[in-house]
Protein backbone atom coordinates (compact mmCIF):
# COMPACT_ATOMS: atom_id res chain seq x y z
CA UNK A 1 0.00 0.00 0.00
CA UNK A 2 1.64 3.81 -0.70
CA UNK A 3 2.69 5.33 2.42
CA UNK A 4 1.00 8.43 1.21
CA UNK A 5 -2.70 7.54 2.07
CA UNK A 6 -2.07 6.28 5.29
CA UNK A 7 -3.06 8.57 8.41
CA UNK A 8 0.28 9.63 10.82
CA UNK A 9 -1.13 6.97 13.10
CA UNK A 10 -1.25 4.54 10.94
CA UNK A 11 -4.59 3.73 9.89
CA UNK A 12 -5.87 4.31 6.27
CA UNK A 13 -7.43 7.86 5.74
CA UNK A 14 -10.55 6.07 4.58
CA UNK A 15 -11.78 4.87 7.76
CA UNK A 16 -12.83 6.13 11.11
CA UNK A 17 -14.69 4.00 13.61
CA UNK A 18 -18.23 4.63 13.59
CA UNK A 19 -19.76 5.54 17.18
CA UNK A 20 -22.93 7.36 18.02
CA UNK A 21 -20.35 10.45 19.98
CA UNK A 22 -19.44 11.18 16.28
CA UNK A 23 -22.94 12.53 16.05
CA UNK A 24 -22.76 14.98 19.10
CA UNK A 25 -19.45 15.93 17.84
CA UNK A 26 -21.02 17.10 14.32
CA UNK A 27 -23.99 18.32 16.38
CA UNK A 28 -22.04 21.01 18.50
CA UNK A 29 -19.92 21.98 15.52
CA UNK A 30 -23.10 22.47 12.88
CA UNK A 31 -25.78 23.43 15.79
CA UNK A 32 -23.58 24.65 18.33
CA UNK A 33 -26.49 27.34 19.38
CA UNK A 34 -29.97 25.61 18.29
CA UNK A 35 -31.40 23.84 21.40
CA UNK A 36 -30.64 20.52 22.00
CA UNK A 37 -32.57 19.53 25.28
CA UNK A 38 -35.21 21.03 26.89
CA UNK A 39 -36.83 20.09 29.80
CA UNK A 40 -39.44 22.12 31.89
CA UNK A 41 -37.87 25.53 32.31
CA UNK A 42 -34.65 24.24 31.87
CA UNK A 43 -32.69 24.27 28.14
CA UNK A 44 -29.74 23.44 26.91
CA UNK A 45 -28.20 24.27 22.97
CA UNK A 46 -26.15 21.47 21.41
CA UNK A 47 -22.82 23.91 22.17
CA UNK A 48 -23.90 23.56 26.03
CA UNK A 49 -25.00 19.76 25.63
CA UNK A 50 -21.73 18.75 24.18
CA UNK A 51 -19.76 20.49 27.06
CA UNK A 52 -22.37 19.36 29.76
CA UNK A 53 -21.51 15.90 28.04
CA UNK A 54 -17.96 15.52 27.99
CA UNK A 55 -17.41 17.31 32.08
CA UNK A 56 -19.80 14.44 33.00
CA UNK A 57 -17.40 12.24 31.26
CA UNK A 58 -15.02 13.69 33.12
CA UNK A 59 -16.77 13.05 36.05
CA UNK A 60 -17.49 9.58 35.36
CA UNK A 61 -13.64 9.03 35.49
CA UNK A 62 -13.00 10.57 38.61
CA UNK A 63 -14.97 8.55 40.28
CA UNK A 64 -13.42 5.20 38.83
CA UNK A 65 -14.87 4.23 36.24
CA UNK A 66 -11.75 2.93 33.53
CA UNK A 67 -12.07 1.78 30.05
CA UNK A 68 -14.52 -0.93 30.04
CA UNK A 69 -15.83 -0.40 33.41
CA UNK A 70 -19.53 -0.85 33.47
CA UNK A 71 -21.65 2.51 34.61
CA UNK A 72 -25.13 2.05 35.51
CA UNK A 73 -27.68 4.72 35.94
CA UNK A 74 -31.27 4.79 37.02
CA UNK A 75 -33.13 7.60 35.80
CA UNK A 76 -36.26 8.83 34.30
CA UNK A 77 -36.33 11.05 30.63
CA UNK A 78 -33.68 13.27 32.38
CA UNK A 79 -31.27 15.67 30.79
CA UNK A 80 -29.05 13.86 33.05
CA UNK A 81 -29.72 9.98 31.68
CA UNK A 82 -29.65 11.87 27.57
CA UNK A 83 -26.43 12.69 28.72
CA UNK A 84 -24.97 9.48 30.36
CA UNK A 85 -25.89 8.22 26.62
CA UNK A 86 -22.58 10.37 25.31
CA UNK A 87 -20.60 10.83 28.73
CA UNK A 88 -20.04 7.20 29.76
CA UNK A 89 -18.81 5.91 25.88
CA UNK A 90 -16.24 9.01 25.94
CA UNK A 91 -14.63 8.01 29.11
CA UNK A 92 -14.57 4.85 27.74
CA UNK A 93 -17.20 3.20 30.22
CA UNK A 94 -20.11 0.53 28.92
CA UNK A 95 -23.55 2.60 29.74
CA UNK A 96 -26.26 0.32 31.43
CA UNK A 97 -29.38 2.50 31.63
CA UNK A 98 -31.63 0.39 34.26
CA UNK A 99 -35.49 0.05 34.10
CA UNK A 100 -36.99 2.45 36.93
CA UNK A 101 -39.27 -0.10 37.27
CA UNK A 102 -37.93 -2.96 38.79
CA UNK A 103 -37.67 -3.21 42.84
CA UNK A 104 -34.18 -3.09 44.33
CA UNK A 105 -33.86 -6.72 44.45
CA UNK A 106 -33.90 -7.09 40.54
CA UNK A 107 -31.90 -3.62 40.25
CA UNK A 108 -28.85 -5.57 42.11
CA UNK A 109 -29.27 -8.58 40.34
CA UNK A 110 -28.47 -6.81 36.97
CA UNK A 111 -25.93 -4.63 38.60
CA UNK A 112 -23.71 -8.14 40.14
CA UNK A 113 -24.29 -9.63 36.55
CA UNK A 114 -22.93 -6.81 34.91
CA UNK A 115 -20.17 -6.18 37.16
CA UNK A 116 -21.18 -2.29 37.93
CA UNK A 117 -19.22 -0.02 40.32
CA UNK A 118 -20.93 2.71 39.81
CA UNK A 119 -24.22 3.96 39.57
CA UNK A 120 -25.69 7.40 39.04
CA UNK A 121 -29.33 8.24 39.93
CA UNK A 122 -32.09 10.58 39.96
CA UNK A 123 -33.06 12.17 43.42
CA UNK A 124 -36.22 10.47 43.08
CA UNK A 125 -34.80 6.86 42.60
CA UNK A 126 -32.45 7.42 45.32
CA UNK A 127 -34.18 4.95 47.44
CA UNK A 128 -34.20 1.94 45.23
CA UNK A 129 -30.95 2.61 43.74
CA UNK A 130 -29.48 2.70 47.83
CA UNK A 131 -30.99 -0.23 48.36
CA UNK A 132 -29.99 -2.07 45.61
CA UNK A 133 -26.49 -1.23 45.96
CA UNK A 134 -26.86 -2.24 49.71
CA UNK A 135 -28.19 -5.51 48.59
CA UNK A 136 -25.44 -6.20 45.58
CA UNK A 137 -22.50 -8.44 46.13
CA UNK A 138 -20.43 -6.14 45.31
CA UNK A 139 -19.45 -2.51 46.63
CA UNK A 140 -21.08 -0.17 44.40
CA UNK A 141 -20.86 3.55 44.49
CA UNK A 142 -24.44 6.01 44.33
CA UNK A 143 -23.81 9.64 42.83
CA UNK A 144 -27.33 11.29 42.89
CA UNK A 145 -28.34 14.03 40.46
CA UNK A 146 -30.21 16.49 42.71
CA UNK A 147 -29.64 19.31 40.99
CA UNK A 148 -27.19 22.07 40.75
CA UNK A 149 -26.55 21.30 44.36
CA UNK A 150 -26.05 17.84 43.98
CA UNK A 151 -23.68 15.61 44.57
CA UNK A 152 -23.14 14.81 40.94
CA UNK A 153 -23.84 18.60 39.55
CA UNK A 154 -21.09 19.85 41.31
CA UNK A 155 -18.31 16.63 40.18
CA UNK A 156 -19.17 17.29 36.53
CA UNK A 157 -18.75 21.17 36.95
CA UNK A 158 -15.16 20.65 38.75
CA UNK A 159 -14.33 18.54 36.44
CA UNK A 160 -12.30 18.38 33.02
CA UNK A 161 -14.00 17.41 29.80
CA UNK A 162 -13.37 14.31 28.74
CA UNK A 163 -13.62 12.52 25.09
CA UNK A 164 -11.52 9.40 24.62
CA UNK A 165 -11.29 7.73 21.23
CA UNK A 166 -13.15 4.69 20.00
CA UNK A 167 -10.42 2.07 19.22
CA UNK A 168 -12.43 -0.79 17.90
CA UNK A 169 -16.44 0.50 16.23
CA UNK A 170 -17.04 -3.10 17.70
CA UNK A 171 -16.12 -2.51 21.15
CA UNK A 172 -19.37 -2.54 23.94
CA UNK A 173 -20.63 0.73 24.13
CA UNK A 174 -23.78 -0.50 26.35
CA UNK A 175 -25.78 -3.31 28.24
CA UNK A 176 -29.20 -3.70 27.68
CA UNK A 177 -31.18 -5.90 29.74
CA UNK A 178 -34.00 -8.18 28.50
CA UNK A 179 -37.41 -7.80 30.46
CA UNK A 180 -37.12 -11.28 31.62
CA UNK A 181 -40.72 -12.73 30.37
CA UNK A 182 -39.09 -16.22 29.34
CA UNK A 183 -36.57 -16.31 32.39
CA UNK A 184 -33.85 -14.24 33.56
CA UNK A 185 -33.16 -11.19 32.47
CA UNK A 186 -30.63 -11.38 29.64
CA UNK A 187 -27.60 -8.49 29.26
CA UNK A 188 -27.90 -7.73 25.14
CA UNK A 189 -24.07 -5.98 24.07
CA UNK A 190 -24.67 -3.35 21.76
CA UNK A 191 -21.61 -2.17 19.70
CA UNK A 192 -20.52 1.61 18.72
CA UNK A 193 -20.74 0.89 15.02
CA UNK A 194 -24.40 -0.73 15.29
CA UNK A 195 -25.50 2.15 17.51
CA UNK A 196 -24.36 4.54 15.01
CA UNK A 197 -26.00 3.09 11.89
CA UNK A 198 -29.19 2.42 13.89
CA UNK A 199 -29.47 5.91 14.57
CA UNK A 200 -28.88 6.87 11.25
CA UNK A 201 -31.46 4.85 9.58
CA UNK A 202 -34.29 5.94 12.66
CA UNK A 203 -33.25 9.60 11.77
CA UNK A 204 -33.66 8.39 8.23
CA UNK A 205 -37.33 6.27 8.46
CA UNK A 206 -38.99 8.86 10.69
CA UNK A 207 -37.62 12.19 8.85
CA UNK A 208 -36.28 13.68 11.48
CA UNK A 209 -34.40 17.07 11.08
CA UNK A 210 -33.65 20.58 12.51
CA UNK A 211 -37.31 21.46 12.94
CA UNK A 212 -38.04 18.08 14.96
CA UNK A 213 -39.14 18.31 18.63
CA UNK A 214 -39.15 15.35 19.63
CA UNK A 215 -41.26 14.34 22.57
CA UNK A 216 -39.81 11.62 25.47
CA UNK A 217 -42.27 9.49 25.68
CA UNK A 218 -40.34 5.97 25.51
CA UNK A 219 -38.30 5.40 27.89
CA UNK A 220 -34.61 6.26 27.52
CA UNK A 221 -33.54 2.99 29.49
CA UNK A 222 -35.40 0.82 26.96
CA UNK A 223 -32.91 -0.14 24.10
CA UNK A 224 -31.01 2.95 24.89
CA UNK A 225 -34.62 4.66 23.82
CA UNK A 226 -34.60 2.66 20.35
CA UNK A 227 -31.62 4.92 19.93
CA UNK A 228 -33.32 7.97 19.31
CA UNK A 229 -30.98 9.51 21.94
CA UNK A 230 -28.50 9.27 19.16
CA UNK A 231 -31.18 9.88 16.24
CA UNK A 232 -31.79 13.28 17.21
CA UNK A 233 -28.74 14.24 17.66
CA UNK A 234 -27.55 13.43 14.52
CA UNK A 235 -30.59 15.17 13.02
CA UNK A 236 -29.84 18.43 15.36
CA UNK A 237 -33.51 18.08 16.76
CA UNK A 238 -34.58 19.04 20.28
CA UNK A 239 -34.80 16.18 23.00
CA UNK A 240 -38.17 17.13 24.99
CA UNK A 241 -37.66 15.50 28.04
CA UNK A 242 -40.70 13.80 29.65
CA UNK A 243 -39.90 12.10 33.29
CA UNK A 244 -43.48 10.45 33.30
CA UNK A 245 -46.37 9.45 30.85
CA UNK A 246 -49.09 11.37 31.83
CA UNK A 247 -51.23 11.91 28.32
CA UNK A 248 -52.73 15.47 29.68
CA UNK A 249 -48.94 16.20 29.94
CA UNK A 250 -48.31 14.91 26.65
CA UNK A 251 -51.29 16.58 24.44
CA UNK A 252 -50.41 19.75 26.36
CA UNK A 253 -47.07 20.05 24.68
CA UNK A 254 -48.07 18.46 21.55
CA UNK A 255 -50.36 21.28 21.52
CA UNK A 256 -48.37 23.94 22.92
CA UNK A 257 -44.54 23.46 22.17
CA UNK A 258 -44.80 22.27 19.17
CA UNK A 259 -44.30 18.52 19.21
CA UNK A 260 -43.48 16.68 15.75
CA UNK A 261 -42.43 13.54 16.89
CA UNK A 262 -42.44 11.01 19.46
CA UNK A 263 -42.59 6.99 19.64
CA UNK A 264 -44.40 5.29 22.02
CA UNK A 265 -45.72 1.18 22.49
CA UNK A 266 -49.81 0.61 21.33
CA UNK A 267 -50.42 0.68 25.17
CA UNK A 268 -49.51 4.24 25.54
CA UNK A 269 -50.60 5.17 22.13
CA UNK A 270 -53.96 3.95 23.32
CA UNK A 271 -54.02 5.70 26.52
CA UNK A 272 -53.21 8.92 24.48
CA UNK A 273 -56.04 8.25 22.00
CA UNK A 274 -58.50 7.65 24.70
CA UNK A 275 -57.74 10.35 26.67
CA UNK A 276 -60.78 13.20 27.12
CA UNK A 277 -58.10 15.33 25.98
CA UNK A 278 -57.79 13.78 22.47
CA UNK A 279 -59.85 15.65 20.40
CA UNK A 280 -60.11 18.68 22.14
CA UNK A 281 -58.48 21.08 19.59
CA UNK A 282 -57.58 20.46 16.33
CA UNK A 283 -52.89 19.92 16.14
CA UNK A 284 -50.86 22.57 14.99
CA UNK A 285 -49.27 20.12 12.86
CA UNK A 286 -49.79 16.40 12.26
CA UNK A 287 -47.34 14.31 14.87
CA UNK A 288 -45.43 11.61 12.84
CA UNK A 289 -45.23 8.33 15.62
CA UNK A 290 -43.56 5.37 15.54
CA UNK A 291 -44.87 2.57 17.86
CA UNK A 292 -43.63 -1.10 18.09
CA UNK A 293 -43.15 -3.56 20.92
CA UNK A 294 -45.96 -5.20 20.53
CA UNK A 295 -48.29 -5.18 16.35
CA UNK A 296 -50.81 -1.93 17.09
CA UNK A 297 -54.53 -3.04 15.95
CA UNK A 298 -55.46 -1.45 12.71
CA UNK A 299 -58.42 0.31 14.56
CA UNK A 300 -56.33 1.70 16.95
CA UNK A 301 -54.07 3.14 13.77
CA UNK A 302 -57.23 4.15 12.34
CA UNK A 303 -57.88 6.35 15.30
CA UNK A 304 -55.04 7.75 16.02
CA UNK A 305 -55.41 9.10 12.29
CA UNK A 306 -58.39 10.86 12.69
CA UNK A 307 -56.48 12.42 15.71
CA UNK A 308 -54.00 13.80 13.62
CA UNK A 309 -51.38 11.45 14.33
CA UNK A 310 -49.47 9.38 11.88
CA UNK A 311 -48.54 6.29 12.86
CA UNK A 312 -45.05 4.01 11.43
CA UNK A 313 -45.00 0.49 12.64
CA UNK A 314 -42.16 -0.58 14.03
CA UNK A 315 -40.47 -4.51 14.67
CA UNK A 316 -37.58 -5.43 16.98
CA UNK A 317 -36.19 -6.60 19.76
CA UNK A 318 -33.68 -5.42 22.39
CA UNK A 319 -31.25 -7.95 20.37
CA UNK A 320 -32.00 -5.94 17.70
CA UNK A 321 -30.78 -2.27 18.74
CA UNK A 322 -34.61 -1.45 18.58
CA UNK A 323 -36.35 -1.28 15.54
CA UNK A 324 -35.00 -3.46 12.30
CA UNK A 325 -37.88 -4.01 10.51
CA UNK A 326 -40.38 -1.01 9.45
CA UNK A 327 -43.48 -0.93 7.87
CA UNK A 328 -42.51 1.45 5.08
CA UNK A 329 -45.86 3.04 3.27
CA UNK A 330 -45.69 3.01 0.19
CA UNK A 331 -47.31 5.98 -2.32
CA UNK A 332 -49.92 3.19 -3.68
CA UNK A 333 -51.46 2.24 -0.54
CA UNK A 334 -53.23 6.29 -0.34
CA UNK A 335 -55.67 5.30 -2.86
CA UNK A 336 -56.55 1.79 -0.19
CA UNK A 337 -59.70 2.76 1.76
CA UNK A 338 -59.31 3.36 5.35
CA UNK A 339 -59.93 -0.12 6.36
CA UNK A 340 -57.31 -1.73 4.17
CA UNK A 341 -55.10 1.29 4.58
CA UNK A 342 -54.92 0.33 8.29
CA UNK A 343 -54.67 -3.74 7.39
CA UNK A 344 -51.58 -2.75 5.67
CA UNK A 345 -49.50 -0.20 7.85
CA UNK A 346 -50.28 -2.77 10.90
CA UNK A 347 -47.79 -5.39 9.04
CA UNK A 348 -44.40 -5.43 10.24
CA UNK A 349 -42.91 -4.92 7.11
CA UNK A 350 -39.44 -4.93 5.47
CA UNK A 351 -35.71 -4.65 6.57
CA UNK A 352 -34.50 -0.71 7.87
CA UNK A 353 -32.13 0.86 5.36
CA UNK A 354 -28.88 -0.49 7.53
CA UNK A 355 -30.37 -3.87 7.96
CA UNK A 356 -30.08 -7.26 6.27
CA UNK A 357 -33.12 -8.10 4.96
CA UNK A 358 -35.09 -10.61 7.38
CA UNK A 359 -35.88 -13.69 6.50
CA UNK A 360 -38.99 -15.80 7.53
CA UNK A 361 -37.93 -19.29 8.06
CA UNK A 362 -39.90 -23.08 8.54
CA UNK A 363 -38.46 -25.90 10.53
CA UNK A 364 -36.73 -26.74 7.72
CA UNK A 365 -34.53 -24.02 7.78
CA UNK A 366 -35.52 -22.99 4.51
CA UNK A 367 -37.17 -19.33 3.85
CA UNK A 368 -41.13 -19.80 3.27
CA UNK A 369 -42.98 -18.30 0.26
CA UNK A 370 -44.07 -15.55 0.07
CA UNK A 371 -47.66 -16.13 0.17
CA UNK A 372 -49.10 -14.25 3.16
CA UNK A 373 -50.16 -17.79 4.37
CA UNK A 374 -46.96 -20.02 5.22
CA UNK A 375 -45.96 -19.52 8.71
CA UNK A 376 -42.12 -19.32 9.62
CA UNK A 377 -40.08 -17.95 12.32
CA UNK A 378 -38.45 -14.55 11.96
CA UNK A 379 -34.32 -14.24 12.04
CA UNK A 380 -32.21 -11.58 11.88
CA UNK A 381 -28.41 -10.63 11.08
CA UNK A 382 -26.14 -7.84 10.38
CA UNK A 383 -24.99 -4.46 12.01
CA UNK A 384 -27.97 -3.84 13.89
CA UNK A 385 -28.02 -6.52 15.78
CA UNK A 386 -26.22 -7.77 19.02
CA UNK A 387 -22.60 -9.18 19.36
CA UNK A 388 -24.56 -11.44 22.03
CA UNK A 389 -25.32 -11.73 25.74
CA UNK A 390 -23.16 -10.88 27.94
CA UNK A 391 -20.98 -13.61 30.00
CA UNK A 392 -23.96 -15.62 28.29
CA UNK A 393 -22.16 -17.26 25.32
CA UNK A 394 -24.20 -20.52 25.53
CA UNK A 395 -27.38 -18.54 25.27
CA UNK A 396 -25.82 -16.56 22.09
CA UNK A 397 -25.07 -19.91 20.53
CA UNK A 398 -28.83 -21.13 21.01
CA UNK A 399 -30.26 -17.86 19.72
CA UNK A 400 -28.11 -17.87 17.04
CA UNK A 401 -27.22 -21.15 15.93
CA UNK A 402 -26.51 -20.28 11.96
CA UNK A 403 -25.28 -16.81 12.27
CA UNK A 404 -29.12 -16.14 12.45
CA UNK A 405 -30.58 -15.06 15.59
CA UNK A 406 -33.77 -16.59 15.95
CA UNK A 407 -36.50 -14.00 17.32
CA UNK A 408 -39.00 -16.79 18.55
CA UNK A 409 -41.64 -14.54 16.50
CA UNK A 410 -44.01 -16.06 14.03
CA UNK A 411 -45.22 -14.58 10.99
CA UNK A 412 -45.50 -15.03 7.14
CA UNK A 413 -44.22 -13.04 4.46
CA UNK A 414 -46.55 -11.21 2.21
CA UNK A 415 -46.46 -11.12 -1.86
CA UNK A 416 -44.73 -7.68 -1.88
CA UNK A 417 -42.30 -8.88 0.51
CA UNK A 418 -43.73 -7.05 3.78
CA UNK A 419 -43.51 -9.53 6.99
CA UNK A 420 -46.85 -9.43 9.39
CA UNK A 421 -46.48 -11.41 12.38
CA UNK A 422 -48.98 -13.88 13.37
CA UNK A 423 -48.01 -14.75 17.00
CA UNK A 424 -44.70 -15.42 19.62
CA UNK A 425 -43.95 -18.80 19.07
CA UNK A 426 -45.23 -19.26 22.98
CA UNK A 427 -47.99 -17.89 22.26
CA UNK A 428 -49.63 -20.00 19.36
CA UNK A 429 -52.64 -21.58 20.83
CA UNK A 430 -53.18 -25.44 19.44
CA UNK A 431 -56.86 -26.08 19.90
CA UNK A 432 -57.91 -29.85 18.43
CA UNK A 433 -54.80 -29.81 15.96
CA UNK A 434 -55.71 -26.20 14.41
CA UNK A 435 -53.19 -23.75 15.07
CA UNK A 436 -54.90 -20.30 15.67
CA UNK A 437 -52.84 -17.00 15.88
CA UNK A 438 -53.75 -14.76 18.91
CA UNK A 439 -52.92 -11.18 17.26
CA UNK A 440 -55.81 -12.01 14.87
CA UNK A 441 -58.02 -12.86 17.57
CA UNK A 442 -56.96 -9.53 19.58
CA UNK A 443 -57.44 -7.24 16.06
CA UNK A 444 -61.03 -9.08 15.91
CA UNK A 445 -61.65 -8.04 19.60
CA UNK A 446 -59.61 -4.26 19.57
CA UNK A 447 -62.17 -3.26 16.30
CA UNK A 448 -64.81 -3.08 18.42
CA UNK A 449 -65.14 0.55 19.54
CA UNK A 450 -66.10 -0.46 23.47
CA UNK A 451 -62.05 -2.50 23.46
CA UNK A 452 -59.35 -0.54 24.51
CA UNK A 453 -56.74 -3.64 25.01
CA UNK A 454 -56.58 -6.88 24.97
CA UNK A 455 -54.76 -10.39 25.02
CA UNK A 456 -55.51 -13.42 24.07
CA UNK A 457 -54.06 -16.83 25.61
CA UNK A 458 -54.46 -20.41 25.56
CA UNK A 459 -56.19 -22.15 28.68
CA UNK A 460 -56.20 -25.34 29.35
CA UNK A 461 -59.33 -27.73 27.68
CA UNK A 462 -59.89 -32.08 28.34
CA UNK A 463 -61.52 -32.00 24.68
CA UNK A 464 -59.48 -29.73 22.65
CA UNK A 465 -56.65 -29.52 24.40
CA UNK A 466 -55.88 -26.17 24.82
CA UNK A 467 -58.94 -23.29 23.60
CA UNK A 468 -58.40 -19.28 22.99
CA UNK A 469 -59.44 -17.17 25.80
CA UNK A 470 -59.53 -13.58 25.86
CA UNK A 471 -58.78 -10.80 28.86
CA UNK A 472 -60.10 -7.31 27.42
CA UNK A 473 -60.07 -3.67 29.10
CA UNK A 474 -62.65 -1.51 28.12
CA UNK A 475 -63.05 2.29 27.95
CA UNK A 476 -64.00 3.94 31.13
CA UNK A 477 -67.46 3.88 31.54
CA UNK A 478 -68.76 1.79 28.86
CA UNK A 479 -71.16 -1.24 29.07
CA UNK A 480 -70.90 -4.40 26.81
CA UNK A 481 -71.66 -7.58 27.64
CA UNK A 482 -69.34 -10.44 26.99
CA UNK A 483 -71.57 -12.22 24.48
CA UNK A 484 -71.58 -8.98 22.26
CA UNK A 485 -68.07 -9.26 21.91
CA UNK A 486 -68.13 -12.84 20.93
CA UNK A 487 -70.78 -12.40 18.55
CA UNK A 488 -68.43 -9.68 16.83
CA UNK A 489 -65.46 -11.72 16.94
CA UNK A 490 -67.87 -14.41 15.22
CA UNK A 491 -68.75 -12.34 12.43
CA UNK A 492 -65.07 -11.94 11.68
CA UNK A 493 -63.26 -14.63 12.22
CA UNK A 494 -63.68 -18.66 11.81
CA UNK A 495 -65.75 -20.43 14.76
CA UNK A 496 -62.59 -22.27 16.32
CA UNK A 497 -60.64 -19.08 16.63
CA UNK A 498 -63.50 -17.40 18.76
CA UNK A 499 -62.96 -16.98 22.41
CA UNK A 500 -64.33 -19.48 24.52
CA UNK A 501 -64.39 -16.90 27.40
CA UNK A 502 -64.17 -13.01 28.05
CA UNK A 503 -62.57 -11.99 31.47
CA UNK A 504 -62.94 -8.05 31.80
CA UNK A 505 -59.81 -5.88 33.99
CA UNK A 506 -56.63 -4.23 33.61
CA UNK A 507 -54.01 -6.29 31.60
CA UNK A 508 -50.79 -7.43 33.75
CA UNK A 509 -47.92 -5.71 32.47
CA UNK A 510 -44.02 -6.49 32.97
CA UNK A 511 -41.34 -3.21 33.70
CA UNK A 512 -41.21 -2.48 30.22
CA UNK A 513 -45.00 -2.29 29.57
CA UNK A 514 -45.59 -5.29 27.74
CA UNK A 515 -48.65 -7.65 28.34
CA UNK A 516 -47.33 -10.59 30.90
CA UNK A 517 -49.51 -13.25 28.92
CA UNK A 518 -47.18 -15.78 30.84
CA UNK A 519 -48.61 -14.38 33.91
CA UNK A 520 -52.49 -14.66 32.51
CA UNK A 521 -52.01 -18.44 30.84
CA UNK A 522 -51.11 -19.23 34.45
CA UNK A 523 -54.33 -17.77 36.02
CA UNK A 524 -55.97 -20.11 34.16
CA UNK A 525 -53.98 -23.28 34.58
CA UNK A 526 -54.46 -22.70 38.22
CA UNK A 527 -58.22 -22.29 37.92
CA UNK A 528 -58.76 -24.81 35.13
CA UNK A 529 -62.04 -26.43 35.69
CA UNK A 530 -63.40 -23.40 37.66
CA UNK A 531 -66.14 -20.93 35.68
CA UNK A 532 -64.69 -17.79 37.05
CA UNK A 533 -60.96 -16.36 38.03
CA UNK A 534 -62.06 -13.65 40.30
CA UNK A 535 -62.18 -11.30 36.95
CA UNK A 536 -64.85 -8.92 36.59
CA UNK A 537 -66.84 -10.67 34.23
CA UNK A 538 -66.93 -13.65 32.18
CA UNK A 539 -68.56 -15.66 29.94
CA UNK A 540 -67.93 -19.60 28.80
CA UNK A 541 -68.84 -20.25 25.63
CA UNK A 542 -69.20 -24.18 23.75
CA UNK A 543 -66.82 -24.52 20.41
CA UNK A 544 -67.88 -22.34 17.68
Amino acid sequence: MNAGVLALNGDPMSWEPLSPLLLLDRAAAAFAGRPAVVAGAQSLTYGEFRDCSFKLAGAVRGLGAERGDRVAVLAHNTPMLLAAHYAVPAAAAVLVALNTRLKPAELAAILDHAGARLLLCDSELEAPAQAAAAIADTHIRVVVDAGEEGELAKLTMASQPLREQVRDERDLLSLNYTSGTTGDPKGVMYHHRGAFLQSIAMAFHARLGTDTAYLWTLPMFHCNGWCFTWAVTAAGGTHVCLPKVEPAEIWRLIREEGISHLCAAPTVLSMIAHHPDAGAKPLPRRLRVCTGGAPPSPSLIARLDGLGLDVTHLYGLTESFGPIVICEPQPEWSSADPEELSRLVARQGVGNVIAVPPRVIGSDGKDVPSDGKTLGEIALRGNDVMLGYYRAPELTQEAAPDGWFRTGDLAVRHADGYIEIRDRSKDVIISGGENIASVEIEQALASHPAVIEVAVVAAPDPHWGEVPVAYVTLQSNVEVQPEELIAHVKARLAGFKVPKRIIFGELPRTSTGKIMKYELRGRLKATAGTADDGAASTTKLGRG
